[in-house]
């Protein structure tokens, strides 16, 4: 056995076959496109669902359901864990400090949401429009102080 004889069998090698290589390859000329067209050209893209001049199939099916998106809030949310080491003692959490830190808040609509993953062991004033029952029932436990905003 030599290092050149060497041959990997652990997978199936698929052959690439090379378009526009000129006649004698059997993918020349048109490189399998037939002639003219849309699809003939490069930078070509099938738009799905489209059907041609026919109603696509997505428009003539019923629109069934009800969808809850509508009515979803879309709020920035926090763990416990998170705010234990963003602040210091005696800071307070709200969204004028939490932009002072470098967040984003322009998608979070409806304000802040803490929730209770983790622990919380500095003492912070939290002001947020919602918290989560184990979140509560932890702030209430190490006696930090919170506030529900409207």
């Amino acid at each position: 056995m030599k290092l050149s004889e060497l041959i990997d069998n652990t997978r199936h090698r698929k052959n690439v076959q090379r378009v526009g290589r000129g006649p004698g390859s059997g993918r020349g000329k048109t490189s399998s496109r037939g002639h003219k067209g849309d699809k003939s050209r490069s930078g070509y893209k099938r738009r799905e669902g489209k059907e041609g001049g026919q109603l696509p199939l997505y428009q003539k099916l019923p629109t069934r359901g009800f969808s809850n998106v509508q009515f979803e809030k879309k709020m920035f949310t926090l763990n416990l864990d998170r705010i234990n080491d963003l602040f210091e003692d005696g800071e307070a959490l709200n969204v004028e400090t939490l932009v002072a830190k470098g967040f984003q808040l322009r998608k979070a609509k409806d304000g802040i949401k803490i929730l209770g993953n983790g622990e919380l062991t500095k003492k912070i004033t939290i002001e947020a429009h919602a918290f989560t029952k184990g979140a509560i029932k932890k702030l209430e436990e190490k006696s930090i102080e919170f506030k529900l905003i409207k």
